[in-house]
């Protein structure tokens, strides 16, 4: 039976977060190298090796052949190959690194469409003992694949958590492949209130999910709404105030920025909270209605999301 793991990780899991296509050039890549009988030597004894220029990555030695990214059209998807055959294409591709799991030497490289605080998918490759090379591809959604995290047995992917998400964690081995290692429930910092809120230290207005009040208040007011709404602020900034002493912040869902736009606005001292969502009709869903928003949070909303009402 799966295991059920409570985490409180808002703040963790957007630490973690990486942007794709933000990879700096010094992004470095562990170099095998190889023995006499062409077999890839541990990967312990292996330095690192940094790559100057993205664009023109490897070749990497890796089992006894190599692993190539190319371009064969301008302008076009990069191909991840292993000795001429293809692994894997996408817009971006980057290779990470190689590591030891258990007996087997395993590569992976980072495989996805870029764009604005988006990640990119994990493309695990290995090659059995006496096998093929083997490559399988890790993504939980639309927006890329968690952080991997490397064990001396197995690969484990702990995933993103936004207010109201459970999703399961996942693990690789090269002997029992890809599955699910538990099931993780966001969880707000208990016993935080009101007067612990400091948007100071917020990169996103989506951390202030993290307090407890604020995450009960939320949860009164979206409901099954509520991951949906933070994923249309997940492409945002920091906070900005109103005369009244509120706190708001808009953003948008990545690669949908002026399609799916969020507006979320705090009142520590009212213990109030105001949520608008504009999809593909010209006004925003609100919770609770803007007719009861007070006006300098509303003229805020229609400030951010050039609302009309």
């Amino acid at each position: 039976m799966a295991r059920s793991l409570l985490a409180g990780v808002c703040g963790l899991a957007w630490m973690l977060m990486p942007v794709a296509g933000a990879h700096a050039q010094t992004d470095m890549v562990l170099v095998p190298a190889a023995d006499a009988s062409g077999k890839t030597a541990d990967v312990s004894s292996t330095a690192n090796a940094a790559l100057t220029d993205n664009d023109n990555q490897g070749p990497i030695a890796f089992e006894g052949g190599q692993l190539t990214i190319t371009q064969p059209e301008q302008d076009g998807e990069k191909v991840l190959a292993f000795d001429g055959k293809q692994l894997a294409s996408n817009y971006d591709v980057f290779f990470d690194k190689i590591v030891k799991v258990g007996d087997v030497n395993v590569a992976l490289v980072d495989v996805g469409d870029g764009g604005n605080q988006c990640g990119p998918a994990k493309v695990i490759v290995w090659k059995p003992e006496g096998g093929e090379i083997q490559a399988t591809t890790v993504e939980q959604d639309e927006c890329g694949a968690p952080p991997a995290a490397i064990s001396d047995s197995a690969i484990y992917f702990v995933p993103y958590l936004l207010p109201g998400d459970e999703k399961p964690a996942l693990q690789w081995s090269p002997t029992g492949g890809l599955t699910t290692s538990g099931n993780l429930t966001y969880m707000p910092e208990p016993g935080t209130d009101w007067k612990d809120i400091d948007p100071s230290k917020y990169d996103n207005i989506i951390d202030a999910f993290h307090n407890e009040a604020v995450y009960k208040e939320a949860e009164k007011l979206l409901g099954k709404d509520m991951p949906d709404m933070a994923t249309s602020l997940l492409v945002g900034g920091g906070t900005e105030k109103t005369a009244s002493g509120a706190f708001y912040a808009s953003g948008c869902v990545p690669h949908d920025c002026g399609g799916n736009d969020g507006f979320m606005a705090v009142d520590p001292a009212q213990h109030k909270l105001y949520f608008a969502r504009r999809g593909d009709k010209p006004e925003p869903n609100a919770w609770p209605p803007t007719a009861t928003w007070p006006a300098d949070v509303k003229e805020a909303l229609d400030k951010a999301l050039g609302s009309a009402n």
